[in-house]
């Protein structure tokens, strides 16, 4: 390879390399004939691929070549399942190639800051744990098949208002735990092809042209060497954007920028040199995705099995009072299937993740050839397709529940709702779903509710009314056929919510920050978003993050932790005790006791899913690193982990924890950077420095008349001041020859000594 792309770049002229900067149109990069340098033809792919009938036209508002549409990412994301997000990337690749796709242009893995953005449906989680780890096992499925993936939006994509000019102002620490986490994770150990840089401004800087992020996180700190290309008409200025890292611009051919890259060059501005590292990975990214072989080619895909598959482990089953789930059909003669979804289900979103689908399974359909012919089926459409309350299909509606023994209602949100370009503007569902829900509960208690959505959705005051609740997503072609063999108990649910229902929207933390100001929006809640804030607000949510019923129960027992190395090794067994075959998911939650610093109550670091058949019972282990433990330290700017005493919790959701352990750490003494406004509290915690300050306070107590005495009444009044203004507030009588300042670098110099003697 390395060959080949020294002959390209050796060849190419000024003029060329610049072009190569830039798409040659909507979705190809740019080839050079005369080099045999082919482009790559790339495309929208967050849950299937996305490929117009013309690489000149978007395709956003037409129908587009028929692909297999798999759960989008907020449903797949409550798969919790690496292996499956693997197996899909593989089937995207093999898919992709045969459909001459180079470049898919997902995952999406922004952080869910508000349930109202609305792309949502995008990603997968509003943890960087579980969003990280299942980008990374999309990725690997995919490129093992010579399918580029591109990881996105990069970074701080969280609404659709006015994005593009809109700052993301988010401080440091929060950046680096929260928004920029998962990226780091995908990073490391998927490698993706590409990253796509996003819209918005970061810190009042664009997405595009962000030295900070492009450069001193994602090359020089994360060691990225990959493709950075811009999400489409996301460039601002092109030359500060290349400096910064930006080697892509989409779509093309922006003949103006390639211009302006050809005089900046020959101006001075830009070096070669830098143009060249860019149009080097462009080169290796070529080679990849055009030349090289497959590295493990798969073949004989069910797609449409795939599908369905990836939605039954989506699907979560909410709420499932006196067992009125799985229904059985020998037992139940008569069911009203009430709501449009039923017949015309919503299986994604709108925008540019929209994909043509190759078949669709309706819910009505496949109930009816689950069911068998012994149980009757009766339809009712419940709502128009428009917001209007018709009384009269509610009227139709309760008269058919009444006189079936059991109701199924599939209502959820309106098709308008979620879609690229707008976020939305509510997540209860509308009046007149929420009036038919209530109307049929008061006349049939055996009703079970099936919800499609791309986001969490407000459920209350319908739900207290309602035995059964069934989360479906937007779950893809296979969701039909998925929801029916859940409610039929052919399939055991084993969905978990990968972001947390709230009892109302101003619940959310980010609620009192949504569209932002002024072209700036500040993302004051800082760490607490999702789960952090409820755990550490002590509020109940509807349904906590990580919840999800099985038809079975998992107890778990056994519980052993202890330190490895930097790291943790964590052992429990896990039981299926109930009658039919499950998937649990283990979720593992850690809890700092003793840091300095605000941390959230419990934090997701590893989960699993795992097996079970009836009876069977199995060791489970997780290995946990030391930055599994650890915070970003703003004032060292590096991550910290701090010796002391973590309480390890595994349970089923984030606020169903089963067994817990507290186990002490030992990460060694951590030494303290020390400057001129270190407080007298960081000099006592750091043995060597106390011993400088000590030696220094005797020798000031010979020649000042108020003695300084580091007791706990002293330390207790002066702690949290800076070590300079004791000597300031006490020293003046000592302090001739020296400034405080001047005595202050001394003591710093004597420590550094002492580190080193």
């Amino acid at each position: 390879m390395k060959e080949q792309i020294d002959q390209w770049l050796q060849a190419l002229t000024l003029e060329e390399k610049a072009s190569l900067c830039a798409g040659e149109n909507m979705w190809m990069t740019k080839g050079i004939d005369r080099l045999n340098l082919p482009p790559i033809h790339m495309y929208d792919g967050t849950n299937g691929i996305r490929k117009t009938n013309s690489d000149e036209e978007m395709g956003i508002t037409t129908e587009n070549m028929p692909a297999t549409c798999y759960p989008t990412g907020s449903a797949i994301g409550s798969s919790w399942n690496t292996e499956l997000l693997r197996e899909i990337g593989v089937a995207l690749g093999v898919e992709g190639r045969s459909m001459g796709v180079e470049l898919l242009l997902g995952p999406g893995i922004n952080m869910k800051r508000t349930p109202l953005g609305g792309r949502n449906f995008e990603y997968y989680s509003e943890d960087p744990c579980l969003s990280g780890e299942l980008g990374a096992a999309f990725i690997q499925g995919l490129q093992s098949q010579g399918v580029g993936a591109s990881v996105k939006h990069f970074a701080c994509n969280n609404q659709e208002n006015e994005k593009m000019v809109t700052s993301s102002e988010v401080d440091e620490r929060t950046l680096r735990e929260i928004y920029l986490s998962a990226f780091e994770r995908i990073i490391k150990k998927a490698d993706p092809w590409t990253v796509m840089c996003s819209y918005n401004l970061l810190n009042g800087t664009y997405a595009s042209e962000n030295e900070h992020l492009l450069n001193d996180i994602l090359r020089e700190e994360w060691g990225y060497d990959g493709v950075v290309l811009s999400d489409w008409t996301a460039v601002n200025d092109r030359i500060r954007g290349l400096k910064a890292g930006l080697d892509i611009e989409m779509p093309g051919p922006a003949h103006y920028n390639t211009k302006a890259i050809v005089e900046a060059v020959r101006q001075g501005s830009v070096s070669e040199e830098q143009l060249n590292r860019s149009v080097r990975r462009i080169l290796e990214l070529v080679y990849k995705t055009t030349r090289a072989q497959a590295e493990n080619t798969a073949s004989g895909i069910d797609y449409h099995a795939l599908a369905r598959k990836a939605a039954a482990e989506s699907i979560v089953l909410l709420k499932n009072d006196n067992s009125i789930l799985p229904i059985d059909p020998n037992r139940t003669r008569s069911i009203a299937v009430i709501g449009r979804f039923a017949k015309k289900p919503r299986i994604q979103g709108a925008g540019s993740a929209e994909v043509t689908p190759t078949r669709v399974d309706t819910p009505w359909e496949e109930m009816r050839d689950v069911a068998g012919s012994t149980v009757d089926f009766r339809y009712a459409e419940g709502y128009p397709q428009d917001d209007r309350i018709d009384d009269s299909l509610i009227e139709e509606s309760v008269k058919l529940a009444a006189n079936s023994e059991l109701a199924l209602l599939f209502v959820g949100q309106p098709e308008y709702a979620e879609s690229e370009m707008h976020d939305l503007k509510g997540i209860e569902l509308p009046e007149q779903q929420v009036k038919l829900i209530q109307a049929i509960a008061a006349v049939q208690p055996r009703c079970v509710v099936v919800t499609s959505s791309g986001t969490a959705l407000v459920m209350r005051p319908w739900i207290e009314h309602v035995p059964g609740v069934v989360h479906a997503w937007l779950s893809g072609q296979g969701a039909g056929r998925a929801i029916a063999e859940i409610l039929f108990g052919r399939i055991n649910p084993s969905g978990k919510l990968s972001e947390t229902f709230p009892v109302k929207l101003s619940d959310n933390p980010a609620h009192m920050r949504i569209l932002g100001e002024n072209g700036k929006l500040y993302y004051r809640e800082g760490l607490f978003i999702g789960y952090r804030y409820y755990d550490r607000k002590e509020m109940a949510p509807q349904f906590p993050f990580g919840h999800g019923l099985s038809y079975t129960s998992f107890p778990y027992s056994g519980l052993k932790v202890e330190q490895r190395g930097r790291g943790a090794r964590v052992s429990f067994s896990l039981e299926n005790t109930g009658a039919m075959a499950g998937k649990e998911v283990i979720q593992l939650y850690v809890h700092d006791e003793e840091c300095k610093w605000v941390r959230p109550v419990n934090e997701l670091k590893a989960f699993a899913k795992v097996e079970l058949q009836p009876g069977e019972k199995k060791e489970i282990v997780l290995e946990l690193e030391e930055r599994d433990f650890a915070y970003y330290n703003t004032k060292d700017n590096r991550w910290t982990a701090e010796s002391g005493y973590f309480q390890i919790a595994v349970g089923s959701s984030s606020r169903d924890i089963r067994i817990r352990e507290r186990l002490y750490l030992d990460f060694g003494q951590e030494e303290t950077a020390f400057h001129k406004f270190s407080l007298l509290n960081d000099w006592m915690a750091d043995p060597k420095a106390r011993k400088v300050l000590e030696s220094t306070l005797e020798e000031m107590n010979r020649h000042v008349t108020e003695k300084v005495e580091l007791d706990d009444v002293f330390l207790g009044f002066w702690g949290d001041f800076p070590t300079i203004k004791i000597f300031q507030m006490f020293g003046q009588q000592w302090l001739y020859e020296k400034s405080p300042d001047q005595l202050i670098q001394e003591m710093i110099e004597r420590v550094e000594q002492e580190r080193h003697s």
